[in-house]
Parts: structure tokens; C-alpha cells; sequence
């Protein structure tokens, strides 16, 4: 919420930010400067004739706006203040206009440290206080030391677990190590520079082209020529001309070698850009358990520090990907009240063998499935239905391509139909949902499945949800409400659906909501 507050007073409790974070702005103000600053001085540089009276004006207003960015930062980082109160954390900031953010306790999902790397080069942390529902609601302090981010976490987090926190004098939390405020916990799971490595390998990735893209179209005032011009004369050229005559010259296999070696060039680019992402990414990642949770650590530029208790631990997720289940890895997150980094999920262990992700699982309090487990189907006439759908629209494209003399394309959509028809029925053989006495299950999907493991105990909800045709088939779709994410069976018939929510539902009602660790 945004309100007008009085101008500021000295009053206990009230904390500003660390001094360097001014620094840390005006790093970040000058980043953004640069191109502006070069794009003036290509721009005068090129009149050799005006530089000379350009010049000590540019140095001048230069002198003006540096001073006046340093008035401004400082403002900034005077007037910016925070407290931990008995009921909430309130931020006050504005220099003209003042606002004052509070989040109060009962709001406050969890604690997390963030550290971008320069505030990581100068020792500071950024503060979130996660609400839960993303976007404005999140409160954000930026920047304090990391014995101070350390401090306002465990004090913070005391307050919302209703417990008596000992919070210790600024001065104190200053000096302090970090060790000393987050006791060390037992790892669960790391890795390392090779197994980083293996991981990139399967994260292909060509958003290296779309860089280099976005990089031509905001530097191309600097290049004495036109770029897109340049690229269009160049296929136009009487040289590229020659060498696509020469190409369609060659014999068939000199045809495939040379695709073989466009598709070679675009397939190491992808897997190099894959290899480096991961390892800015999740360098030195390490999971711990310590007495607080689950403690996530990450990051080579932007470093992340998560905490997450165990009994906000909704449901838990297993994936992999049609090539990496074959090397038999997967990946492992937590569904949980609070976010990582704009998803509901936390990645707890991203690319792990199951003998891995089974003790894990089970230190959040659940277990993974094994062959006894009862595993029923959802209704054949569901996935007949979607075959049919899908499969009547494709077949139309199909032949309005032939009938309009695209025979090829025709045929294309054709067989394209027939492959998205099967697809549902090996999706029927493999799709399972399972209910055992503490937890729901749901494993989706065929070459890359999808386990989904939820307590019975931790669902708020149990809907049924059907729409025309699932009515007149007689099927629905069976929706667990869930603080933190979705869960949901689809396709069941509509006996089998009755069942489990009541089931299910006794489960709910056994439990007092009340009285469970907030």
C-alpha cells in the first residue's frame, strides 16, 4: 500500500540500509548510461568540424548530471528506512513523495537472500520477504550486509513461527560472521563441476541467437554501414549466388554433408550455451537440512539463499526430459507457500539419480511410489474423445491442402493426424493416478513422465470438475486445492472420482488446520 507519512524522526527500531548500496546504484546507473553516452559521442565525434565547441558543453552537462545522480542516490539512500516491528516489517522510502510499505506477519511465507554480483563483490544481500502471491505484494530490501540479511531472516522468521526471538543490536549483527547466524546443516545434495557439466549438456539452448539479435539491433547506429542492408546485399551477392549454384551442383552426398555440418555448428552453439547457462545458474548448488528446513544455495553472477521449512512443503515434483531419462536422470522441486524466483516450484535437486531423490523426498516427509503401488487409469473415454477431436481438426487441414492442389502438405497432415491420435493412446497406457493412505499421486506422460506426489493431510480442497461433452460421456476432472500450486487427476470416470474425494476429504476433516506449524 502506498500513504502519505510525515517527514522522518528520530524513533527506535528504525534502520537504514547499508552505505555501499549507494555505490551499488550508481553502478547500475552508469551501466545504464553507457549506450547513451557512446551513442552522443559517435554522434558529435562524427562532425569533426563541431567537436571542438561540442565537446566542453558535452563535459559540462556531463558534470551536471553526474553531480546531480549523486545527489539524488544519496537522497535516496537517506531516506530509506526499515523496521521489524512486533506485527510487521515496514519499509518507508521517497525523497518528495514518501511511501511506506508493511507486510504483516501472518502474510509472510518466507525469508530469502539474494546477491547479484556486484553487491556480491562489495558484501551485501538483498531481503525478500515472500508473500506468497508474487508480483507488488513482495516486499524487498535492498541492500544490507550479509550479517544483517542473515539477521532480519532468522528474526523475521522467529516472528512469523510465533516464536521468542532474541534479536541481537545492529552494531553486533554488523560484525558478526555468517556462520555464526546460520548454523551449518547436513547436505543433502550437491553438485559439483562435472556433474554441472553433464547437466548442461542436455540443457540445449540457441538463446545465444536471439543475444546476438537483440545485441545487432541496439548497436547498430556504431557500425559504419547498415547491418540489414549489408545482409540482404550479401545474399543478393553474385558470389553467394555462385556457391548456391555450385551447391545444387554436388552429388547427393556432398548435399547431406554439408547439412550435416550447418545442423554440427547449430548443435554445438546450443549445447555451449546450455553448458554456461547451467553453470551461471547453479554453481556451487548445495542442499542442506538444517534445524530451519530445507536450504538452497546457488548462483555464479546472482547468488540465491532459500530457506524452506519442512511443514510448508505442499507436494513434491518429479521430471526429466526424453533424453536424460534414458541416462536415468531427473530433476526433483518442491511445491511449496513460498516462491523461487517467480515459480511455485523450488528445485531442490535438478538433475539427480532417483537413489538421490528418494532420501531427500523423504526427509520432506514423503515417499516415492514402488511397483506395489495401486495405480488406476483415467477413463478410456476421455482420451478417445481428445483422439477424436484433435485428429477430426488436423484430417480437415489435411484435406483442404490436397483439395487446393498442396498433395505433399496434405499427406504431411495427414500422417501428422495419425501420429497425434496414437499419441493418446500411448498417453492412456501410461497416465496413472494413485491414493495411498498419507498421499495423492499422479504420473503423466510418455517419453519425458511427470511424477506429482501431494499429502493428504496439507490439501485444502476436492473438486470435480466437468464440462459439456465430459457430462454426456460421463467423466470428470478431479481438482486438489493446494496452497502453492495445482494438482490434479483428469479423465477419471465419475464413480472412481466420488470415491476418492470422499476419501480424500476424510482425510481433510480428521485434521485441525488450526493447529498445524504455520
Amino acid at each position: 500500500m502506498s500513504e502519505a507519512v510525515p517527514p522522518m524522526a528520530p524513533e527506535d527500531g528504525w534502520q537504514r540500509v547499508n552505505k555501499l548500496s549507494m555505490l551499488v546504484q550508481l553502478v547500475r546507473l552508469g551501466f545504464q548510461a553507457i549506450i547513451p553516452a557512446v551513442f552522443l559521442l559517435y554522434s558529435s565525434a562524427s562532425d569533426a568540424k563541431n567537436l571542438s565547441t561540442v565537446g566542453p558543453i558535452i563535459g559540462a552537462v556531463a558534470m551536471l548530471v553526474i553531480g546531480a545522480v549523486g545527489l539524488s542516490t544519496w537522497l535516496n539512500w537517506y531516506r530509506l528506512r526499515y523496521r521489524v516491528g512486533d506485527s510487521d516489517v515496514k519499509v518507508e522510502k521517497g525523497i518528495i513523495s514518501r511511501q511506506a510499505r508493511s507486510v504483516p506477519y501472518d502474510r509472510i511465507q518466507d525469508v530469502s537472500l539474494e546477491q547479484k554480483l556486484v553487491p556480491r563483490l562489495l558484501g551485501l544481500v538483498q531481503v525478500k520477504f515472500e508473500t506468497g502471491a508474487g508480483g507488488k505484494d513482495e516486499l524487498a530490501l535492498a541492500y544490507v550486509s550479509e550479517a544483517e540479511g542473515e539477521r532480519l531472516r532468522e528474526v523475521v522468521r522467529a516472528l512469523v513461527e510465533g516464536e521468542q526471538a532474541a534479536e541481537p543490536a545492529a552494531q553486533e549483527a554488523e560484525d558478526a560472521p555468517i556462520a555464526a547466524a546460520t548454523p551449518p546443516g547436513r547436505t543433502l545434495f550437491a553438485m559439483g563441476p562435472k556433474r554441472l557439466f553433464t547437466y548442461g549438456l542436455f540443457n540445449f539452448s540457441l538463446v545465444i541467437f536471439a543475444v546476438l539479435l537483440g545485441a545487432a539491433q541496439q548497436f547498430e547506429f556504431l557500425l559504419p554501414f547498415d547491418l540489414w542492408d549489408y545482409i540482404g546485399s550479401f545474399f543478393n551477392n553474385e558470389a553467394v549466388n555462385d556457391a548456391g549454384t555450385y551447391l545444387s551442383s554436388l552429388d547427393m552426398f556432398a548435399r547431406i554433408a554439408a547439412i550435416l555440418y550447418a545442423l554440427g555448428v547449430v548443435l554445438v552453439l546450443g549445447v555451449s550455451t546450455g553448458v554456461v547457462r547451467t553453470f551461471v545458474r547453479d554453481w556451487e548448488f548445495l542442499l542442506e537440512r538444517t534445524a530451519k528446513g530445507f536450504r538452497r544455495r546457488r548462483g555464479l553472477l546472482t547468488k540465491t539463499d532459500v530457506v524452506m521449512p519442512v511443514h510448508r512443503v505442499q507436494a513434491l515434483v518429479v521430471k526429466t526430459g526424453w533424453l536424460r531419462r534414458r541416462f536415468g536422470w531427473h530433476g526433483l522441486s518442491f511445491i511449496s507457500l513460498a516462491q523461487d524466483s517467480g515459480s511455485a516450484n523450488h528445485d531442490v535437486a535438478p538433475f539427480a539419480k532417483m537413489d538421490e531423490i528418494a532420501p531427500i523426498a523423504a526427509e520432506a516427509g514423503f515417499s516415492l511410489p514402488d511397483e506395489t503401488e495401486q495405480w488406476r487409469r483415467a477413463s478410456p473415454k476421455y482420451y478417445t474423445d481428445k483422439a477424436m477431436i484433435v485428429g477430426a481438426v488436423v484430417t480437415l487441414v489435411a484435406m483442404g491442402n490436397i483439395v487446393f492442389g498442396n498433395a505433399l502438405a496434405g499427406l504431411a497432415i495427414a500422417l501428422l493426424a495419425a501420429v497425434l491420435v496414437l499419441r493418446e493412446y500411448f498417453l492412456w497406457n501410461f497416465d496413472r493416478h494413485a491414493l495411498d493412505p498419507a498421499q495423492v499421486l499422479s504420473r503423466r506422460g510418455w517419453l519425458a513422465p511427470r511424477l506429482q506426489v501431494a499429502s493428504r493431510v496439507k490439501l485444502h480442497s476436492v473438486e470435480i470438475a466437468q464440462g459439456p461433452l465430459a457430462r454426456l460421456r460421463g467423466y470428470c476432472d478431479l481438482r486438489f486445492g493446494m496452497a502453492g500450486g495445482s494438482f490434479s487427476f483428469d479423465g477419471l470416470a465419475l464413480d472412481d472420482a466420488r470415491k476418492l474425494r470422499a476419501a480424500v476429504l476424510d482425510s481433510i476433516a480428521e485434521v485441525d488446520f488450526a493447529k498445524l506449524p504455520r
